[in-house]
């Protein structure tokens, strides 16, 4: 399930899978990384652009930093939610921040960010209002 709030949180849900759990029963926590990556690629998706039709664009977006607060654990088959929002926008970089909270009760369980710099395939920094105004508007409107 996806959808756009009007608090400008995007919100995806998905099951914790076993496979995402450690020995103590509760996920392991770099899987949250690969969950914020989920969050801000569905939220791209859902303004338009697939982070494929961006890649065919010729632009990449590489984590330059991330930072994880984790308060509660979530284990296995919980239904989580996964909130994403752009918290910051530049010409060259971009932020998002994240709430995972539990699907059922919304208590919170992790908070976080996510930094980025918009480059081409050389790897060179480029302006995204430049290269691609269509998607540098919708990130823009989506700002917190």
């Amino acid at each position: 399930m996806q959808e756009m709030t009007q608090d400008k949180w995007h919100r995806h849900e998905l099951r914790v899978r076993y496979a995402e759990t450690d020995q103590m029963g509760v996920v392991y926590h770099a899987n949250y990384l690969a969950w914020l990556e989920i969050g801000r690629t569905e939220l791209i998706r859902d303004l338009g652009f697939p982070y494929r039709k961006v890649e065919e664009m010729g632009l990449l977006l590489p984590v330059t930093e991330a930072n994880l607060v984790y308060k509660k654990p979530a284990r296995y088959d919980d239904l989580v939610q996964v909130l994403t929002r752009v918290t910051q926008l530049s010409g060259v970089r971009l932020q998002f921040g994240y709430e995972i909270r539990h699907g059922e009760s919304e208590e919170l369980l992790v908070t976080g960010t996510t930094s980025h710099v918009w480059v081409n395939p050389s790897w060179r920094p480029v302006r995204i209002e430049r290269e691609a105004p269509e998607l540098w508007a919708l990130l823009a409107s989506y700002m917190t």
